[in-house]
């Protein structure tokens, strides 16, 4: 149930072509419903203007399909993280309209009638969300298209969860552009893209080893930084503990760090700095100097 659909929901009822008992029937399972293994939370994208999102790690693949079935029920688009393919066809089997991306190991269902572009409205302009086998890393959003969402993976090897935050800002509406392969290792690769960095809202900067990349973007621009650090890395990253530790010790100003391997939480923030609404002007006592 997100603010759309209870939108249209009160008009039915309204306008006559929803009466009350079938309206207390949609609403009978807010703000969650318990399928026993998981609690269904219906209220989430009303209250956050954000989608549902499921973690698929450790669930079962009917589990995972059961869930996505659910949350169609109700209209509302969900989105799945660390998903299988096993998880994925299961949900395919029972909702043949859901999409897997296997790079950002995601699947995202987005029921007829719903705006892909987040439950919000979420940033204007945007680019679709691109297939697996397209070339990601050249995509770039053309003037007037809105805030850009700049998301730049320093390895090819840090790929995945770069794409997992790049995709889950392009669900919920953001004009998205991939730079993949920019790592500090050869830094000339990311400064052939100064202008493109200069046009970006908010970087989201992926990077594993030592995770230098997102100091030296943070450098580089005049907008938010979003550090992802990632487990990628020979043994002394300590399963990218070291990326962590570098980020969050950053002498850049400007820059925030999500855990490690969160791509999904960078898109979202991203999300959220895009999108934020215009603060309400001032208001004067009448009478006020």
């Amino acid at each position: 149930m997100n603010e759309e659909t209870l939108r249209r929901m009160l008009e039915d009822v309204r306008s006559g072509r929803l009466d009350l008992d079938g309206a207390l029937h949609r609403l009978r399972d807010l703000p969650y419903e318990d399928l026993g293994y998981a609690r269904l939370d219906h209220h989430r994208a009303l209250r956050t203007g954000m989608p549902e999102a499921v973690f698929c790690q450790g669930k079962t693949p009917e589990q995972v399909a059961e869930i996505f079935v659910r949350l169609a029920a109700r209209h509302v688009q969900a989105i799945g993280t660390r998903a299988s393919e096993e998880a994925a066809s299961a949900v395919r089997a029972r909702l043949p309209d859901a999409t897997y991306h296997p790079v950002a190991r995601m699947i995202l269902h987005v029921p007829r009638g719903v705006d892909a572009a987040g439950p919000g409205g979420g940033a204007r302009g945007g680019t679709r969300p691109v297939a697996d086998g397209e070339d990601q890393g050249r995509r770039e959003p053309v003037d007037g298209e809105g805030p850009i969402v700049l998301v730049c993976a320093a390895g090819t090897s840090d790929i995945p969860v770069a794409e997992e935050a790049a995709l889950t800002a392009e669900v919920l509406g953001c004009s998205v552009t991939r730079l993949w392969d920019v790592g500090v290792a050869g830094l000339h690769r990311l400064l052939d893209h100064r202008r493109l960095l200069s046009r970006a809202s908010v970087v989201v900067a992926v990077a594993g080893m030592e995770g230098a990349l997102a100091s030296i973007v943070a450098g580089l621009v005049a907008c938010p930084v979003i550090a992802v650090p990632t487990s990628i890395g020979y043994g002394a990253s300590f399963g990218g503990l070291a990326a962590l530790l570098t980020m969050v010790n950053s002498c850049a100003p400007g820059v925030s760090v999500v855990n490690i391997d969160n791509g999904f939480g960078a898109g979202v923030i991203a999300h959220r700095i895009v999108s934020r609404p215009e603060p309400p002007s001032p208001r004067r006592d009448a009478g006020a100097v």
